[in-house]
């Protein structure tokens, strides 16, 4: 009996041991500039896109919008509001791909949804979520500028 509560109070021991362990690379500077958490994580909106309401529109015109949906993108991006966009796949559900807006407030990021081309014409519309993810996700874009031959 007593060999069993020195071993359970020993491995009880080790296990707060574990827990209270902290990363040997953790970089308190780069954690507060990203607003990171205790465990590197922080507060989005995920914004899943999908077909909007409006009616067929001609070649020409859907062109002019989605260059102005890209430009905006990139608009979005360099102001830091934007950290993550990509279309998605075929699917049965209407989505054309994905936004992780740099925010906590489902409003602000509707009004930065309202600034888009693509919106304001109806052919994309948008479901907002709060998303708790990585903090470091705001460092994506500037990484992938690096590895990126070719622009939109």
């Amino acid at each position: 009996m007593k060999t069993l509560m020195l071993t359970c109070i020993s491995m009880l021991f080790c296990f707060c041991q574990l827990q209270a362990q902290t990363n040997s690379n953790y970089d308190s500077v780069l954690a507060k500039k990203l607003q990171a958490d205790d465990y590197g994580m922080k507060s989005y909106i995920l914004v899943m896109l999908k077909k909007g309401s409006a009616a067929d529109t001609s070649k020409t015109t859907l062109a002019t919008i989605f260059r102005g949906h890209m430009d905006n993108i990139k608009k979005l991006a360099a102001e830091n509001k934007l950290v993550l966009a990509g279309p998605t796949g075929n699917n049965d559900k209407g989505y054309e791909g994905i936004f992780v807006f740099n925010t906590s407030n489902i409003n602000e990021a509707k009004q930065w949804l309202s600034t888009d081309p693509a919106f304001q014409s109806k052919h994309l519309d948008a479901e907002l979520y709060e998303w708790y993810g990585p903090a470091a996700l705001q460092e994506i874009i500037s990484l992938n500028q690096k590895i990126t031959k070719k622009s939109f």
